[in-house]
């Protein structure tokens, strides 16, 4: 707590220094705030697409919780058979419902792990939406010569657009000593 109360004190102070003294080094420079949130909530193309990945999310975790019913309910009747059966038969079973619970849990990270089909399908749908919202701020930059937009609607307040006329990180390898392209 303290460390993030220290990190937003520091940010602040940093921004107040940017903003204080921004007017002798650099009076050109032009700042501009963009509520994303609020962009997003207006643009039917984000809520429809929301509504997709929510449609489908509900899908696959229904297919994924089946599989889990179905695990729970093999293993619910190997205890309750338990004593009727030979080690052969026990063994079976046990091997039957470890494999059903694999499934379950394949399918879940198939669906909804860091690389699943539910990752995919955002990226596929909402990335055109970022693409197109970026390139209206950058237009919009471009015209009013802002040189940095920042999105307010986070607590961590966004850089969104940066013009590249400010961008000094080649500046930075050169006077690290490196290279660069």
């Amino acid at each position: 707590m303290r460390k993030c109360i220290l990190k937003k004190g520091l940010g602040v102070m940093f921004l107040l220094y940017l903003f204080a003294f921004s007017p002798l080094t650099a009076s050109a420079q032009k700042f501009a705030l963009i509520d994303m949130e609020y962009i997003l909530k207006n643009v039917p193309a984000y809520e429809r697409a929301n509504e997709q990945l929510n449609q489908v999310s509900k899908k696959w975790q229904a297919e994924v919780e089946a599989l889990n019913t179905e695990a729970s309910t093999m293993y619910k009747n190997y205890q309750n058979e338990v004593v009727f059966l030979s080690q052969d038969q026990k063994k079976k079973r046990q091997e039957a419902i470890l494999a059903k619970e694999k499934q379950a849990s394949d399918l879940k990270r198939k669906y909804f792990g860091p690389e699943g089909e539910l990752f995919k399908k955002r990226t596929s749908l909402i990335t055109p939406i970022q693409d197109e919202i970026y390139n209206a701020v950058k237009d919009i930059s471009d015209q009013r010569g802002y040189s940095l937009v920042i999105d307010r609607s986070s607590n961590a307040a966004g850089i969104i657009y940066g013009s590249p006329k400010v961008d000094i990180s080649n500046e930075v390898l050169q006077k690290l000593g490196y290279s660069y392209q």
